[in-house]
């Protein structure tokens, strides 16, 4: 159920002051110590922002896909780093217990999660396993009341904070998804452990690393659905995933093109602004054309998901084209900004690493173009 619409108009006008007051500021130190200071991550556990996607009556804020991606937005306009500090709570990390977990399993993690008192992570990917996510290698063999669980998970997002992962392990002989199934596995449990983070090309203060599983003993009750039915399971959370992480990019777009119409207004060559040069002209008009084609096709598919519509054609489309989209628009932004684009100062480089992912993760650009091509057949056109 919405939010009543002033209530919400308030949680927009407050983050995006908190965007723009607090979490700016310091994007260049969050680069430079790869991590995000805890006073900031304790704010927005104050703002709620770790329990957006939760229901209220487990502690969250239970907004609908279009009020969560109208929030992703405005979260978009600062390093993406800020919002992959609570993103797992909100997504891929919570959504499979939201979405299958038995009463008993929402009653004891969903409050934690909501309050940011307890992380999670999303572990499918293996170093083996990445876009054919049915093929997981990583197994969970039944012994009594618990599952024996072995194998490595990789570029696992918040794995360094998580204490509880939802994994997806091979439970049966039948091959591809239909063999896989969802466990919940708290990081305390015996045989977990965790690799170093990663370093990577950008988004710098999220971090990511290998987690491993050596013969960890998973009870029975820590189960999400019915063996078998992980990869589904997994399908409809990246489902929820791939329009949350459309709608951030439409923010980077967004306060990427703002930035490139300030320093286009105020540079100057041949002796006018160059924001009065046609060349540039295209540049800002191709980009903004784009970011609001991104913007309307994600908010009409947030809408269709609150509807209760199929939306997986329709969720892998926009999160194919706001992907691309952006990574045109960081692109543009260097060039408008010419040799300050490519240096560290102004911030057009960091965003132009750090939006490079949005086209891998929750699927690839490949992915979502098979994804588009099957159900666009499966549906007639």
């Amino acid at each position: 159920m919405a939010l009543d619409p002033e209530i919400f108009d308030t949680l927009i006008d407050t983050i995006r002051r908190f965007v723009s007051e607090r979490l700016r500021p310091l994007e260049a130190d969050v680069e430079a110590a790869d991590a995000i200071p805890e006073a900031v991550i304790e704010e927005m556990k104050g703002l709620g922002l770790f329990g957006l996607s939760i229901a209220e009556e487990y502690g969250g804020l239970g907004l609908t896909m279009l009020e969560e991606c109208r929030v992703a937005i405005e979260l978009g306009r600062t390093t993406p780093a800020f919002r992959s500090s609570f993103g797992t709570n909100v997504g891929i990390g919570s959504q499979g217990l939201v979405m299958a977990g038995t009463p008993e399993q929402k009653a004891d993690w969903l409050p934690r999660i909501a309050s940011g008192e307890v992380i999670t992570s999303f572990a499918l990917t293996e170093p083996d396993v990445g876009s054919d996510s049915g093929a997981v290698k990583t197994r969970a063999v039944r012994d009594g009341d618990v599952y024996r669980l072995s194998g490595t998970k990789r570029f696992i997002t918040n794995a360094d904070k998580a204490q509880l992962f939802t994994v997806m392990a091979r439970t049966g002989e039948d091959p591809g998804g239909r063999g896989v199934s969802a466990f919940l596995v708290p990081r305390d449990l015996p045989g977990v452990s965790i690799g170093e983070p990663e370093k990577k090309m950008g988004q710098k203060g999220a971090r990511v690393a290998d987690v491993v599983f050596d013969d960890t003993p998973v009870p029975v009750a820590n189960r999400l659905g019915e063996e078998g039915q992980g990869f589904r399971i997994a399908m409809q959370v990246l489902d929820r995933g791939r329009l949350h992480i459309s709608a951030v990019c439409v923010g980077v777009a967004e306060r990427l093109i703002a930035d490139c119409v300030a320093y286009a207004s105020e540079r100057k060559q041949f002796g006018k602004p160059i924001a009065e040069h046609q060349l540039i002209q295209a540049m800002l008009a191709d980009s903004k054309t784009e970011a609001m084609a991104a913007r309307a096709l994600m908010l009409e598919t947030a809408a269709k998901k609150d509807a209760g519509e199929n939306t997986t054609m329709e969720a892998a489309a926009t999160k194919y084209f706001a992907s691309e989209m952006v990574g045109r628009v960081a692109d543009r932004a260097v060039q408008i900004f010419g040799g300050a684009g490519y240096i560290a100062d102004y911030g057009i480089e960091r965003l132009y690493r750090d939006v490079r992912l949005f086209r891998i993760y929750e699927g690839t650009s490949q992915i979502q173009q098979l994804i588009i091509a099957r159900e666009t057949l499966k549906r007639g056109g």
